[in-house]
């Protein structure tokens, strides 16, 4: 029988470069506009400096990378074509990293309250994970538009962790660039980041209380944040 040790935890996911790979349909999505418009499209070896800040972001950093105007890209009707393009091809090529399905059902079974707190609008976040057979894992997926403040801010992981039913101050938020990094000094929680997300700045700057290669070392790195809180909550005694 497993023990349910990570009972009154709760984990807190990033989703786009942390959860799943979804550079093949946010930069088909973006190519696809960019032809559209008469532009070249961008290589898929782009997605790490892409990829990582919205899809606003995304759109300004092609179009730029394609020698285009960024106003052109800021324009709300290219904004709203790509998220009609994006939701119709969402899971064609996107992918949960390896490890992930393994990772997310071991710490359920030990207990853990598991939340995703994307950047991500919401809706799209919930159709990507459905798609993917990943929604069942989480007790709310939780995008900027159901929370007081987008990450950066700490507010969105704090509201995240309480609709999921947690306790923000027995949480942990694993992720993969510095909205997650800051997000999570924000509101006081330690931190894992993984390397093989979308990072504009190396994510071996960002400050994180554990990096990790792999998604199966999530729970190692998880179980040693947890043996540094209890020795510390001891010697308090």
């Amino acid at each position: 029988m497993t023990d349910r040790d990570l009972e009154g935890w709760t984990i807190a996911f990033d989703l786009d470069g942390t959860l799943v790979d979804s550079a093949p349909d946010l930069i088909g999505t973006l190519n696809r506009l960019l032809v559209e418009e008469g532009l070249p499209a961008v290589p898929m070896e782009s997605a790490q400096t892409l990829i990582g800040s919205g899809a606003q972001a995304l759109l300004a950093h092609g179009f730029e990378a394609a020698g285009a105007s960024v106003e052109r890209a800021r324009s709300d009707e290219l904004f709203e074509r790509f998220l009609i393009d994006y939701a119709a091809h969402i899971a064609d090529g996107s992918q949960p990293y390896g490890g992930v399905v393994e990772t997310l059902e071991r710490l359920s079974v030990r207990g853990a309250i598991l939340v995703v707190a994307t950047n991500k609008r919401s809706d799209l976040s919930e159709l990507l994970l459905e798609k993917l057979d990943l929604t069942r894992h989480f007790a709310a997926i939780v995008g900027p538009d159901r929370v007081s403040a987008r990450k950066p801010s700490g507010a969105h992981l704090k509201e995240a962790v309480v609709k999921a039913g947690g306790d923000p101050d027995r949480a942990i938020m694993v992720g993969d660039a510095a909205p997650d990094a800051d997000a999570a000094k924000d509101a006081g929680m330690p931190c894992i980041l993984v390397t093989f997300g979308f990072t504009l700045v190396p994510v071996e700057e960002l400050g994180a209380d554990v990096l990790i290669d792999d998604f199966e070392d999530v729970e190692e790195a998880i179980d040693g944040i947890l043996s540094d809180f209890y020795v510390m909550k001891a010697l308090k005694f």
